[in-house]
């Protein structure tokens, strides 16, 4: 597996990730999983503490017991559980975030987190106060680095500007192109990298995932979400699967990092990780992909 430098940080991350989200709650599963990722070279693990109650988090470092030198784990924060309420509530307080990474780092099993990041964010945040929170973290061996999980421009452009995140993580696929225009040039001119989630469109660009094509998704209206699903499947090369080619897309961005689809079993996570052994795009490839899509822009998130 091809290894990518984690914006001008000194993190070195597989070119695809696993996505913990979608792991499920039973450890002998979850853990296979891992572990499977682990042998086909996958070295970014990305989990939350909000997934599944703080499930995720423990399943994670059950999963790297022993082989913790081996992986870069990026978790979450800012999403806080409030007891006897369901949900949770926004807080990137500096007081909520040095003791959620304890709580993070019980869970994990280890003493230090690689990649902490901002597990959302608006513009009216405490944004110095957080930033304040994670330089301590760092200067205290806590963590690493860190980033933030946005898809917000103005947020992710004041982060750019006022801290030293090394990543953003966001949604970019065939069908959200919406960071080529506003997010990936900034970050490539402040050496941030970006994290590419998403870029199955939530198993729409799968050979599966027909079915899963008929409704609306971002500015596609049901009817044209098909159509244009059909005309990506047409421009797949012999040489490759269309989850395969959506994958190679995110990764054909130079400012993303590492793309991170999730896997709920093991034929998925094999299926995501053969992308690595396929071509990449052409220039015409990609054009190609480009002039049959739309190019989002963001409109609500700002």
């Amino acid at each position: 597996m091809k290894q990518n430098r984690l914006g001008s940080s000194d993190l070195t991350v597989s070119e695809i990730g696993l996505g913990c989200m979608s792991l499920g709650t039973e450890e002998t599963e979850a853990v296979a999983i891992i572990h499977e990722a682990l042998e086909c070279g996958i070295t970014l693990l990305d989990t939350a503490d909000l997934y599944d109650g703080g499930r995720n988090e423990e399943l994670v470092g059950l999963a790297v017991r022993g082989r913790r030198a081996d992986v870069v784990i990026a978790t979450k924060v800012g999403n806080r559980r409030v007891p006897g309420k369901e949900g949770w509530t926004w807080d990137p307080s500096k007081a909520y975030i040095h003791a959620a990474v304890r709580e993070s780092l019980r869970r994990l099993g280890t003493d230090y987190i690689d990649l902490y990041q901002l597990h959302g964010g608006t513009i009216d945040d405490p944004m110095e106060e957080t930033i304040e929170a994670f330089e301590e973290l760092k200067r205290d061996g806590l963590i690493r680095h860190y980033g933030i999980s946005s898809i917000r421009p103005n947020v992710i452009r004041e982060y750019a500007k006022r801290s030293s995140i090394v990543s953003v993580m966001s949604q970019y696929s065939m069908l959200d192109r919406r960071p080529e225009e506003e997010t990936l040039p900034l970050l490539a001119e402040r050496g941030i990298g970006l994290i590419a989630r998403g870029p199955l469109a939530g198993g729409i660009l799968t050979e599966a995932g027909a079915g899963k094509a008929n409704r609306q998704y971002l500015d596609y209206s049901p009817l044209e979400l098909p159509e244009t699903r059909r005309r990506l499947a047409e421009l797949v090369s012999g040489e490759r699967t269309l989850a395969q080619t959506a994958i190679r897309y995110a990764l054909s961005e130079p400012g993303v990092s590492t793309a991170i689809p999730g896997a709920s079993n093991i034929e998925q996570l094999r299926q995501n990780v053969s992308a690595s052994k396929a071509a990449p795009l052409t220039a015409e490839e990609r054009a190609a992909i480009r002039a049959a899509t739309k190019a989002n822009q963001y409109a609500d998130h700002r």
